[in-house]
């Protein structure tokens, strides 16, 4: 069975690393990953994302898989305190497969939604001065397989990695730290995510690094009056997934090492954002025929209230 560490990237970003909290003001925030800023107390925060996971690049040209996943991504936060977050993660997936299989063109897919996860962030250190704040934030987690993982068509039972659940009991944890002034933002987030077996399946466990700029391009000076913020995001991800377990064998095309460009651009006022980005590979070191990226979309709006 061949797969891709980038189904399981697009699975902690879409779980973990989507978990944007709406910032305390009028900035910016990482687009692929976490932020350390809070959400104020009894405060909720509401993100809407597209995501749009291309994968077309084959090493096996006799298979030639296509594997495409869209999605909208439900993130629901609430402020227990001006420290702790809970937050509330809930996709909807549309994944397709084509490949060619017996010297046919055949398609693999579904939709509906996905695995549901719930993850708690603790800002843990904070230090605040005059137009610029410092803080770092744990956070834990666990993934719940609410997704159907036993879908079958006319050839019989899905791949893993079409399914919309896996079936098991998942979870992460990390920490991100952001520095905030003024003008620009930066963020980092280390994350890793361990993958429980379900019906003699196992993703591999995925380890990621991210580190995100913001940088106000509009308005140049800061002054009274003005309702809305352009920002220029450029972020980088370090994403490594193991290998899959196929009945507690390792599947030797599986897993690998990607690293991703993120340019993108954010629409910020003080209540809601507008924001797009794209992940592109510039590196990827897969293992086997494990197939390759081609980019991740991401655009949507979050609002806080």
């Amino acid at each position: 069975m061949t797969t891709t560490p980038d189904t399981a990237r697009i699975k902690l970003a879409s779980l973990a690393g989507l978990l944007l909290a709406a910032p305390f003001s009028v900035w910016a925030a990482p687009i692929t990953f976490n932020t350390a800023l809070p959400v104020q107390k009894d405060g909720w925060v509401l993100r809407e994302q597209f995501v749009l996971n291309r994968n077309a690049d084959d090493p096996d040209p006799a298979a030639d898989r296509n594997m495409r996943v869209s999605g909208l991504v439900s993130v629901l936060g609430y402020g227990v305190t001006r420290e702790f977050v809970l937050f509330g993660v809930l996709p909807y997936l549309d994944k397709r497969l084509d490949m060619n299989m017996e010297g046919q063109r055949v398609t693999r897919s579904d939709e509906g939604f996905g695995d549901l996860t719930l993850i708690g962030r603790y800002t843990a250190y904070t230090s605040d001065a005059p137009g610029r704040t410092f803080r770092i934030a744990p956070f834990l987690g666990v993934k719940a397989p609410t997704g159907r993982d036993d879908a079958r068509d006319g050839l019989g039972r899905l791949p893993p990695t079409v399914q919309l659940g896996t079936g098991s009991w998942d979870f992460l944890g990390g920490v991100v730290a952001t520095y905030q002034t003024l003008d620009w933002q930066v963020d980092a987030q280390l994350a890793y995510k361990v993958n429980r077996e379900a019906n003699g399946f196992r993703f591999g466990n995925v380890s990621g690094l991210d580190v995100s700029l913001q940088y106000r391009l509009w308005p140049q000076q800061l002054g009274s009056g003005v309702p809305a913020f352009l920002y220029g995001v450029l972020e980088a991800n370090f994403v490594h997934a193991e290998k899959n377990r196929v009945g507690g064998i390792r599947d030797p095309n599986s897993g690998g090492t990607t690293l991703f460009f993120s340019p993108g651009l954010q629409y910020v006022t003080k209540k809601w954002i507008l924001e797009a980005g794209v992940q592109i590979p510039v590196a990827q070191d897969l293992n086997g025929t494990a197939l390759k990226n081609d980019y991740i979309l991401n655009a949507g709006f979050r609002i806080n209230f």
